[in-house]
C-alpha cells in the first residue's frame, strides 16, 4: 500500500483476520485515532493507520493489554505521533510482561518436576506390586 492510498475497513478487517467491529472498538477506545470517512460515510485506512493497526495486533498477541495501548496510543498521539516518545514507556511494559513471562516459564517447569517425579514413584509402585 502507497502512502497515499487508503483501503476501507472492510478490506483492512478481511486482510488482517480480524472483524470490522474490533477497529471501530479500538477506535471507540482511542488506540487507533480518527478514521476518515468517504461520503457515505464508510470508513477508510491510509498506510499510517494500517501501520499502526498492525503495530496494536501485534502488541495484544505478545500479551499486551488494552490499557497499556492505550497508554503508548496516548502518548503517541500527545506527540505529534513520534515513534520515539513512546520507546521508554514500550520497553517499561516489555520489560515488565518478559518478567512475567519468566514467572510463568519457573512455575510451569517446578510443575513439570513434580509431575516428573510423582510418575516415577507410581511407576516404581506399580512395578514393586505396591499399588494393589
Amino acid at each position: 500500500m502507497k502512502s497515499q492510498e487508503s483501503v476501507q475497513i472492510g478490506a483492512l478487517a478481511k486482510k488482517l483476520g480480524i472483524t470490522t467491529r474490533t477497529i471501530r472498538y479500538y477506535e471507540e477506545i482511542g488506540i487507533m485515532g480518527k478514521s476518515k470517512r468517504l461520503g457515505g460515510g464508510t470508513r477508510t485506512y491510509n498506510r499510517d493507520d494500517v501501520l499502526r493497526l498492525k503495530f496494536i495486533l501485534k502488541l495484544k498477541d505478545m500479551g499486551i493489554s488494552l490499557k497499556e495501548i492505550q497508554d503508548l496510543s496516548e502518548i503517541f498521539d500527545i506527540n505529534a505521533q513520534n515513534f520515539t516518545t513512546i520507546t521508554p514507556k514500550l520497553i517499561e511494559i516489555l520489560d515488565q510482561h518478559i518478567a512475567r513471562v519468566d514467572d510463568k516459564i519457573a512455575s510451569l517447569s517446578s510443575l513439570r518436576q513434580d509431575i516428573v517425579e510423582y510418575r516415577v514413584r507410581i511407576t516404581d509402585m506399580l512395578t514393586k506390586g505396591e499399588w494393589r
